[in-house]
């Protein structure tokens, strides 16, 4: 976790404080709900509010299989600085325009009031019949800017320059390194140098994002989501080699204007979302994109790994009390979902979570270990397919059937948008450390992304969302609350 002031630790206890006196009268939980890019956190979201609202199939839920959850209703959010979470524009895409919502650009939020019938008989006596659930939706990368607050600009330099010039990135990096270069680290400023070079520094970082390769750590994260700072100097900087002796340290170099500016990033943009928002959850959803990563190969593969090592570093895992809850709130429970599992026949569900298991499985022991409770597992947020059989030289494979998006394409095959196909992408490995060592002239295995289904209504009621494993992931955080 990162160091902070006394200043701001004060600050978060003041905002304790006051979160704890609400809590006697009116229970809340604080949900975070993250991943790195496309890894669906608008779809999780989208289908998890509108399952409840609208009295879903949630047979994993206990409160709404015993008939104890009385329903759900939109109300007004506690944070007026916060965005809105489109829930009526992102089930309007699903729905009646079969897109995909667009994805995760700033921080959103949306409370949804559960009402249930108490099963405890001291929530019965206390009249505890009602559960606000605050979802805060935010960017993964934003998670991983978090240690870039115990980092001077040196360390951080280093260690991208390192990430940059190693085996699977040197290719998409040497744009941005030949930049650098020419640059003279101790000349004067120069704005038009500093705008290229962060340029050309943020440039590798999108071809790192890309399909193709599908890497993760990908540091400062606002530089992909800039916003309203576009432009501004705390986003105009890029990792430097240090000079060769302290005279930047008293005159204006480029080298100290990034110094300077490195410092800016993390007191404007990195401090008030850990202090606002990250440090306020009570529990947390990542949702991680394993297939997009076993499509782009091993080095993806291990990219990830060290990216969901990172984010669990973040997190101050541990049991909740109302000491910890004023003086150092923990998050008690961590779900790690891998998304898209209608991508794949049921009979590979149990591999794709061994596989995330794997990914995140030491620092989950020390998560455990202090406490939290932590869920890994494979769900599909809405699903896009049906289950079919495909013939394949003269052999009948299972497979998947849907409508892959535009544009997708498999063996040369490129799809129209339109079409439905019976796809098998290949057969997942028994051993999920396999993924991570295949041999560079393998074949890695293939997945399209599909269009999410045609849904009709019925009787003149909203159609459900179709979804897989969602309502084993809700009585994961939020079953013993409905208590």
């Amino acid at each position: 976790m990162p160091n902070l002031s006394l200043l701001d630790d004060a600050q978060l206890t003041v905002s304790n404080l006051a979160h704890s006196a609400t809590e006697l009268v009116s229970p809340s939980l604080r949900i975070g709900v993250t991943g790195l890019s496309r890894a669906g956190k608008t779809v999780f979201l989208t289908s998890l509010i509108h399952a409840l609202m609208h009295a879903a199939n949630l047979p994993a839920l206990h409160a709404q299989r015993s008939g104890r959850l009385i329903g759900a209703r939109l109300t007004q959010q506690p944070d007026d600085g916060v965005a809105r979470f489109a829930i009526e524009d992102h089930v309007d895409a699903l729905i009646n325009d079969r897109v995909w919502p667009r994805s995760t650009r700033q921080i959103s939020q949306l409370r949804l009031t559960l009402r249930f019938e108490p099963q405890s008989g001291l929530s019965r006596v206390l009249g505890r019949s009602t559960l606000h659930l605050d979802m805060v939706d935010y960017p993964g990368e934003w998670l991983l800017d978090l240690p870039l607050l115990d980092q001077s600009f040196a360390q951080f330099s280093a260690e991208a320059l390192v990430k940059a010039r190693a085996t699977g990135r040197e290719r998409l990096a040497d744009p941005f390194l030949r930049v650098l270069n020419d640059i003279d680290v101790e000349a004067p400023l120069d704005d038009r140098i500093a705008n290229a070079l962060a340029e050309a520094y943020t440039e590798y970082l999108r071809a790192c994002r890309a399909d193709e390769t599908a890497l993760s750590m990908l540091p400062p994260g606002r530089f992909l989501m800039p916003g309203d700072m576009e432009g501004s100097p705390a986003l105009t900087f890029a990792p430097l080699e240090p000079p060769e002796d302290g005279a930047h340290l008293f005159n204006e170099t480029l080298y100290r204007a990034f110094e300077r500016r490195f410092e800016a990033y993390k007191r404007l943009v990195i401090k008030p979302f850990y202090i606002d928002h990250f440090a306020r959850l009570d529990r947390q959803v990542v949702l991680v994109d394993t297939l997009a990563a076993i499509n782009a190969g091993p080095e993806a593969m291990s990219d990830l790994q060290d990216a969901l090592v990172a984010i669990l570093k973040c997190f101050k895992p541990g049991k909740r009390n109302l000491i910890s809850n004023i003086f150092g709130p923990r998050i008690d429970r961590i779900a790690f979902a891998a998304t898209k599992a209608d991508h794949l026949h049921h009979e590979s569900h149990d591999r794709l979570e061994a596989i995330l298991a794997t990914l995140v499985g030491e620092a989950t022991r020390k998560a455990r270990f202090s406490g939290a409770q932590v869920q890994t597992l494979a769900l599909a947020s809405v699903r896009a397919t049906r289950e079919a059989k495909a013939r394949k030289n003269g052999q009948m494979l299972k497979a998947v059937a849907g409508v892959p998006i535009a544009g997708e394409t498999i063996n040369g095959e490129q799809f129209d948008g339109e079409r439905e196909v019976a796809i098998f992408p290949g057969d997942l490995p028994a051993d999920p450390n396999a993924l991570l060592r295949l041999g560079h002239d393998e074949q890695p295995l293939r997945f399209v992304r599909f269009r999410p289904p045609h849904l009709a209504a019925k009787n003149g009621e909203a159609p459900y969302l179709p979804h897989i494993r969602l309502d084993r992931l809700l009585e994961f955080l939020i079953g013993d609350k409905l208590n």
